[in-house]
């Protein structure tokens, strides 16, 4: 029967959660989450044509230098985003699961030829088979960056689970490869050992989690503090290790100060994908610029004088010039009035009376 797989599943899941983590426990978890992994390969790649194929405009023909794919939750921007980046339409509403096939554009970047896709939104559970989640994160596996897009007023909640859905699927995020070595041979046992001191695995774990793979004979070496979920990974051998930036998209719906709280939150890109606003950064006398804490500038308020009003209102009244560095300025550095008009990304330094 089809979900007798996903009986299973829960079954081991529930066992893990009854199952407290400590020295004493880590054997019987280590295997508990080798058996979990087995389970979830299968319910990714069944057996036979059940459980239904790829579907219509689920894959999608890899063309150009890289593919970045645009994960998240339903009706968080995502089409939207694309749309003002490489001009391609996908169906956007603001309700839940308007993008129902994966959606390809293309954009150039200094020569390189970018594949920007939008995939459907992914639902919990997904890796476990439920939805069309599956599908869509098959297509996330074959990126070269993924950018997850979550709306910022709900971002911790669907980060965390569309991070569990994609671990679930075998993609590692922002991580690399364990430093283990692994070999299989035929004859000798287990060989384990560990250059450095081990605060989970040993022998014993190692060996019953080998066991469940029905390998018998390997030679194991940890180069580094280990997990269960690192040997797991190793010996699967499928996981793919990608590099992610989160996309916090309806800023224009925070205020500045949860803005700058933001911006020190690594990976992480704040936008507003219905509201263009600029990026803009301060440049101290003598010193390089802080690219560190960037000042941000609404659409229709980007002169140098609206500038100098988000730093602090008074430093417009001892304003003298402004040397302006960017896609602005003719030269660079360029000198300029409070009235001249900045571009993103550009560089500011403010000289005083």
């Amino acid at each position: 029967m089809w979900f007798l797989p996903l009986i299973k599943l829960f079954e081991i899941q529930s066992a893990m959660a009854r199952t407290q983590k400590n020295k004493a426990t880590a054997h019987h978890l280590g295997l508990l989450k080798a058996r979990l992994a087995k389970l979830r390969r299968e319910l990714i790649t069944p057996k036979g044509g059940g459980g239904g194929g790829p579907g219509e405009g689920f894959d999608v023909a890899k063309t150009g230098d890289a593919r970045i794919g645009f994960v998240g939750f339903p009706s968080v921007g995502k089409s939207t985003l694309l749309s003002n980046l490489a001009g391609v339409y996908s169906e956007v509403a603001a309700y839940e699961f308007t993008t129902l096939t994966t959606v390809p554009g293309v954009i150039r970047y200094k020569g390189a030829k970018i594949q920007l896709l939008d995939l459907p939104g992914i639902i919990e559970g997904a890796k476990d088979g439920k939805g069309r989640g599956r599908q869509v994160i098959a297509v996330a596996r074959t990126c070269n960056l993924i950018l997850i897009v979550l709306d910022v007023l709900k971002p911790l909640g669907h980060k965390k689970l569309i991070e569990h859905e994609l671990e679930g699927f075998g993609i590692r995020l922002n991580k690399k490869p364990p430093n283990i070595g692994f070999k299989k041979k035929d004859k000798g046992g287990i060989n384990f050992t560990a250059t450095c001191a081990q605060s989970e695995l040993d022998a014993e774990t190692v060996k019953s989690i080998l066991s469940e793979y029905k390998i018998h004979n390997a030679d194991i070496t940890l180069r580094s503090d280990s997990t269960a979920d690192d040997l797991i990974d190793v010996v699967e051998g499928n996981r793919v290790y990608i590099p992610c930036i989160y996309v916090l998209n309806k800023i224009d719906q925070i205020s500045i100060e949860e803005l700058d709280i933001i911006y020190k939150v690594p990976h992480c890109v704040p936008i507003s994908a219905h509201h263009q606003i600029l990026i803009t950064y301060t440049k101290p006398k003598g010193q390089l610029p802080d690219y560190t804490s960037p000042v941000v500038l609404p659409d229709g308020q980007t002169a140098v004088e609206d500038f100098c009003l988000k730093i602090h209102k008074n430093l417009i009244k001892e304003f003298k010039y402004a040397l302006v560095w960017g896609s602005s300025v003719k030269h660079n550095p360029q000198k300029v009035g409070k009235d001249h008009v900045l571009e993103d990304e550009d560089v500011i330094q403010v000289v005083k009376k």
